[in-house]
């Protein structure tokens, strides 16, 4: 399955889009900004096992999506679905290689996704919490639609450093925002 947006297309990862990958993800100010679960340096053998486990997993419909831009893959959008009494939510994570900052792509595809969440999960909530000091990735969700309900004080360590998260949240009953 695949979905398009205007500045990009997504569609899950392929065995050929690992070297792509992996020179887009290598890069510690992305690293920064995400979960410890992506490595850091991030090297082909890391997009190799990251495109395997997707593949593996190969959910239908879809919840990981490689991000194209011009061609070739630069980024990724995940959704991480709820268990037990939170089936009904999902968490969104995204990242995109630093040549394509600043182009709208990740707000086009947190649209995309969260619009496929609703439509085609059948998802009530999705919900991200980026680090309260990642200005870039707060204003990706609000022009995207999703609402700050939030902070999370003190409830993240990245980098030896304690941080606050803020939580951003989506709604079926009222996307699109």
């Amino acid at each position: 399955m695949e979905l398009v947006c205007p500045t990009c297309r997504l569609r899950p990862p392929r065995p050929g889009d690992a070297a792509a990958l992996a020179r887009h993800a290598n890069d510690r100010e992305i690293w920064l900004n995400l979960r410890d679960r992506f490595p850091h340096p991030y090297a082909l053998s890391d997009a190799e096992a990251y495109i395997a486990r997707v593949r593996e997993a190969a959910e239908d419909p879809p919840t990981a999506f490689a991000i194209e831009v011009d061609g070739e893959v630069a980024g990724g959008i995940t959704l991480m679905p709820g268990h037990d009494i939170e089936r009904v939510s999902a968490e969104l994570g995204y990242w995109l290689g630093r040549a394509h900052w600043g182009r709208g792509i990740v707000t086009d595809a947190v649209r995309a996704v969260t619009g496929h969440a609703f439509a085609t999960l059948g998802l009530r909530r999705v919900f991200a919490v980026p680090f309260a000091h990642n200005a870039a990735s707060r204003r990706v969700l609000e022009k995207a639609g999703y609402v700050r309900e939030g902070t999370m004080r003190r409830s993240a360590i990245k980098d030896g450093v304690l941080l606050d998260q803020h939580l951003y949240a989506a709604y079926d009953d009222r996307w699109p925002a």
